[in-house]
């Protein structure tokens, strides 16, 4: 489970295992009493308990609703989807394609980006642009890296989701070569640090989380 975070509107927001779901309702309806009302809602449902807290569920790639709708939303939500990972930041980048949580193959790379620099005038006119042509530098091996690796899976991708800095991650989802991939974007960026296969490893515990905002009584005093 992902830590709670406050919401837009009141209440908090978290991401809840999909294998998990169950027993964490299970715990909502013992502190807030039986669910009263069960309804579908945009790529997921919508909960009311009997002491008026509100629960929306979204899962991760999509729901098409199907009665009964709670057994029906968490078997949809525990199903093993196939989904790409696509990290950037100046200097690093790394890719992946996941079956559910196993990570299927990747490529996590590096190359330098000059840091800032205290000097004025013409040496840091010169030594922005030279800072400009590596991170360009960086999009262009990124673009290439997620074409060797991801490209050969678009077919039988559910989602992309994306990750680190939102301008390089466009920039490279921008190139025609991966407009496949594009298509596929899902618009919720991944909190990461720094791209590394590491990083990389930890993206199935975000991206297949079920979405939870929760709204309590307290929340709208």
């Amino acid at each position: 489970m992902t830590r709670p975070r406050p919401a837009a509107g009141g209440g908090r927001r978290l991401g809840v295992a999909p294998e998990r779901l169950g027993r964490w309702l299970d715990g909502v309806a013992t502190r807030h009493g039986a669910f009263t009302e069960v309804v579908p809602a945009e790529d997921g449902l919508r909960i009311t308990c009997a002491d008026t807290t509100a629960v929306r569920l979204r899962a991760p790639f999509g729901w098409t609703p199907e009665t009964p709708l709670l057994a029906g939303f968490t078997a949809a939500a525990q199903q093993d989807r196939r989904a790409a990972v696509l990290l950037v930041r100046r200097g690093r980048w790394a890719v992946g394609v996941f079956d559910g949580a196993r990570l299927v193959v990747s490529k996590a790379d590096a190359r330098q980006v000059q840091g800032r620099t205290a000097a004025g005038g013409w040496s840091q006119q010169r030594f922005a642009r030279r800072r400009a042509n590596q991170t360009d530098a960086v999009v262009e091996h990124a673009v290439e890296t997620a074409a060797r690796v991801l490209l050969p899976h678009a077919d039988g991708l559910a989602a992309l989701f994306p990750g680190g800095d939102a301008g390089l991650v466009d920039e490279v989802l921008a190139d025609p070569r991966l407009r496949l991939l594009a298509a596929v974007r899902r618009a919720g960026p991944l909190d990461v640090g720094e791209p590394t296969k590491a990083v990389l490893l930890e993206t199935p515990k975000q991206f297949r989380a079920v979405d939870v905002h929760i709204v309590e009584p307290g929340d709208r005093a």
